[in-house]
């Protein structure tokens, strides 16, 4: 079965309540970093406002964030702290056209379904949940962004590190043309690393799961040798490694953002330890995603999802929802994406490096 993109339906801006709507008003930021009182704050969701007698859309849109009317008339969705005195910020507590905004969820739903447009949340799903056509929607899915020049971003925790085939299955994943962007902390590449140099993850062998002697000194060497080499490509370089999850972004020039923590050991030298300066590189990776598939990471799950729209403006105007999937072994890591309630949030609750294999193998970049 050949994947289908939904079709997004504008809002009838014919209809009354819009016609009747005032213009949506802003206020000048007196300070940067801070929001003027009675602020929007945005959501996933496609929002429209009134400039001018004219709605328009922001079309970069993420979860709390404001919005600043631009000098080229253009809607800017900023982040309350990458604000700047003088910009024009949007003001408006209601979303059904009453502060000339209107926050439309249901656009790509079929007008059949009868769904009042406001915000639903769903049922949660559990391990005894089917999803055997997920995966063949994932599976679908891909293929279309990879002919269609789509962008996939994965957000991965360090769980695959630990298994060779699940680094092997990522890896074929990149080298195929499935990925386009790598989001992650500093274990998940030290341990990843640690795999291709020693064949451990965190001391041990990840053929066999058995402990090495004094394999808890594994990572911290290999931080220390990659510190030493000044990056991890001349890392790569100078040990003359191919095989893993970095190997294969740094071989096909995937980007690779890696978010510190205060837990990091090491850390890799290209670990940024600034919070907001990471979660801006990873919004400016967000940009532009057409697919975002978080896998076994809790945080950097929440992070993401949180600066993700539902929605992309592609260059010729056209609407197409931006595909969210999580997966994880904990139900409730899973479950705060659900409450999303957008159509593109999917959860899959099993080991992500069984789901990792399948997909793999289903795309038949593996056997």
């Amino acid at each position: 079965m050949s994947f289908e993109m939904p079709k997004y339906h504008h809002p009838d801006f014919t209809q009354e309540r819009f016609v009747n709507a005032p213009d949506a008003v802003y206020e000048i930021s007196k300070k940067d970093g801070v929001a003027p009182d009675n602020y929007h704050s945005t959501s996933m969701y496609p929002e429209y406002f009134k400039i001018d007698g004219e709605w328009k859309l922001a079309e970069e849109s993420r979860m709390d964030s404001c919005v600043v009317l631009c000098d080229d008339g253009r809607l800017a969705v900023v982040e309350a702290r990458n604000l700047k005195k003088g910009d024009k910020v949007m003001l408006g507590r209601t979303e059904k056209c009453e502060d000339g905004i209107y926050m439309h969820c249901h656009g790509f739903e079929d007008d059949s379904e009868g769904i009042d447009d406001q915000f639903v949340f769903r049922q949660g799903r559990s391990r005894e949940t089917s999803y055997a056509r997920d995966y063949d929607k994932l599976f679908e899915l891909l293929r279309y962004e990879k002919e269609h020049g789509g962008k996939v971003v994965w957000v991965m925790g360090p769980a695959f590190a630990f298994d060779a085939d699940a680094r092997a299955a990522m890896a074929a994943l990149f080298d195929n043309g499935y990925g386009q962007a790598l989001l992650a902390g500093n274990a998940l590449a030290t341990h990843d690393l640690e795999g291709a140099l020693l064949h451990t993850a965190l001391g041990q062998d990840i053929y066999t799961q058995k402990s090495q002697p004094n394999g808890h000194y594994n990572h911290l060497d290999v931080c220390n040798k990659v510190r030493r080499s000044g990056s991890i490509p001349q890392f790569i370089k100078e040990y003359d490694l191919d095989d893993g999850i970095i190997c294969s972004c740094v071989r096909n020039n995937v980007p690779i953002v890696l978010a510190g923590s205060i837990r990091d050991d090491g850390p890799l030298p290209e670990v940024i330890g600034d919070v907001y300066e990471a979660a801006n590189v990873m919004r400016e990776q967000i940009c532009g995603a057409t697919t975002v598939i978080c896998l076994a990471t809790m945080l950097h799950t929440i992070a993401t999802g949180n600066m993700t729209p539902s929605f992309r403006v592609l260059e010729d105007g056209t609407v197409r929802p931006v595909y969210l999937y999580t997966v994880d072994a904990d139900e409730f890591v899973v479950n705060k994406l659900l409450d999303r309630g957008s159509l593109s949030a999917t959860t899959i609750v099993t080991n992500v490096q069984d789901f990792i294999t399948l997909v793999a193998k289903g795309l038949g970049v593996i056997q």
